[in-house]
């Protein structure tokens, strides 16, 4: 269940799902509860601009980038996979563009050297956007919420980060192969193949230091993990999943593929 849905429904709050409100029938019954505030947190659907419109003070919406840098519903991945070493949250008026609307705030947070797509939102940009939006809140019942038009000319939009990206080419650089595997940590998964098959790895880290291997050699296959060279270092894998199949750890997987060093990952 729905866990909004369900918060809701407990304390007697009238819910709608956020798709229903493009149709008219659910438009007239959300603004026939004659809202304060609307809050939208994370909504990747493009309301009309009559809808944002219905609540008295005007809708805010939360946005895991600093805006107007990494538009769209993959700022989080594509921060972390283009090698940033910050990035932030902005809260905004949204209008009828994607991300486009006028700021109200904006927090700055580190991207760590091996923050995933999964540390960075559930460690800092959700904890610290739900106080951001709180406080957003209270800017707005004060009358003291500033309408910030953003930078066009720093405006960048990125696509959905689906598997299409996420692929692992073993013959760039170290540092940027990391990067590329920690911004698709959990979802979608870096993808390569070994024996022709696709596989994605996650929990992973950067070993610096050269080696002669080939890139995507896979150097030693332990129960730390499989450590799989680079282009200037080496990555060690702790868990894979191969195509149709759930998460093991390196260890299993050596054991049921018998994959040994000298094997290569990739084409």
């Amino acid at each position: 269940v729905d866990t909004l849905k369900k918060a809701a429904l407990v304390n007697s709050i009238p819910w709608l799902p956020t798709s229903e409100l493009k149709h008219d029938e659910a438009y007239q019954r959300f603004a026939g509860w004659k809202p304060d505030l609307g809050v939208m947190a994370f909504v990747t659907d493009i309301l009309s601009k009559k809808l944002l419109a219905v609540p008295r003070l005007g809708t805010i919406q939360y946005h895991p980038s600093l805006l107007p840098r990494h538009r769209g519903a993959s700022a989080i991945n594509w921060a972390i996979a283009m090698g940033e070493t910050t990035t932030g949250l902005t809260i905004f008026w949204p209008d009828s563009g994607i991300d486009t609307g006028p700021v109200l705030l904006q927090k700055q947070v580190e991207i760590a050297p091996d923050d995933t797509l999964g540390t960075l939102y559930f460690n800092k940009l959700f904890p610290l956007g739900v106080e951001a939006l709180m406080e957003s809140v209270e800017l707005v019942e004060q009358d003291r919420s500033p309408r910030i038009p953003q930078d066009e000319s720093q405006a960048t939009y990125d696509p959905i980060f689906i598997s299409g990206h996420a692929a692992v080419n073993w013959s760039k650089k170290a540092q940027q192969v990391y990067d590329l595997v920690r911004g698709a940590d959990p979802q979608p998964g870096a993808a390569t193949t070994y024996r022709g098959e696709r596989m994605e790895i996650f929990d992973c880290k950067l070993i610096p230091g050269a080696t002669s291997s080939k890139p995507g050699e896979v150097l030693v296959a332990s129960d730390q993990g499989l450590e799989i060279a680079l282009v200037g270092g080496a990555l060690l894998v702790k868990r894979l999943r191969a195509a149709g199949s759930a998460k093991v750890s390196a260890a299993d997987f050596i054991r049921s593929s018998g994959i040994k060093p000298g094997d290569t990952f990739g084409s």
